[in-house]
């Protein structure tokens, strides 16, 4: 019987959730705008309808209201992620008891029923609960953020980190207009120095020494 570690609220933790046998959960530029999306939308604590609804009807003039966000309290923080075509990294931090359990949750079962509806697919499609890693000290956060926004570059799907659309490396360097993470609290490093603390290990993300033990198996 396996326990499930109590993820503290306040605390900082890497999380990586992956496809089952390595299967392409990512295949289109929608996939991910998608799930970007969702992402936003189960931070928060109180969402009345499923994502799938409020997706359609969203821009809709008369359905202004279908969710009230600002009656409601955030679950989580995201700090930093990436979308890799088979699996996701998320640096979160919880706000809520069991946030990051409900977040993720929410989030990966919304996601499977969005993929598995396109797909015409039935089945899971996450490989088993998310693995989580506690990061310890701001020397540790600070390389984490880097390799999990190298992640791209080190697979081959992107030549520079700024050109993969679906992390929050933009976020960081301050190219972005999308505002879903909260990193300022957390890292105080100005967006010139931080690109150039990335893309200085770029052709060298092997040196995991201070960060190996926060890369979940």
């Amino acid at each position: 019987m396996s326990i499930k570690r109590q993820l503290v609220v306040g605390n900082l933790y890497h999380i990586l959730t992956k496809s089952i046998a390595g299967y392409q959960i990512f295949r289109f530029d929608t996939d991910y705008e998608r799930m970007l999306e969702m992402m936003q939308y189960y931070t928060y604590e109180d969402v009345s309808v499923k994502f799938s609804y409020y997706h359609k009807f969203k821009d809709n003039k008369r359905s202004k209201n279908i969710v009230d966000f600002s009656n409601s309290d955030k679950l989580i923080d995201i700090i930093a992620y990436c979308l890799m075509p088979t699996h996701i990294h998320f640096l979160l931090t919880p706000l809520k008891e069991n946030g990051v359990s409900v977040y993720m949750k929410n989030l990966l079962n919304s996601y499977t029923r969005y993929f598995n509806t396109r797909n015409n697919r039935k089945g899971p499609l996450w490989q088993g609960r998310f693995k989580s890693v506690l990061v310890e000290n701001d020397e540790q956060l600070i390389h984490l953020t880097r390799y999990i926004h190298l992640n791209p570059t080190s697979s081959g799907i992107s030549d520079r980190p700024e050109d993969w659309q679906y992390s929050s490396y933009k976020e960081f360097i301050n190219k972005s207009d999308k505002q879903l993470c909260n990193f300022q609290n957390y890292i105080d490093m100005i967006s010139e120095s931080y690109k150039k603390f990335v893309e200085s290990r770029k052709e060298y993300q092997k040196e995991l020494s201070i960060i190996k033990h926060l890369i979940p198996k």
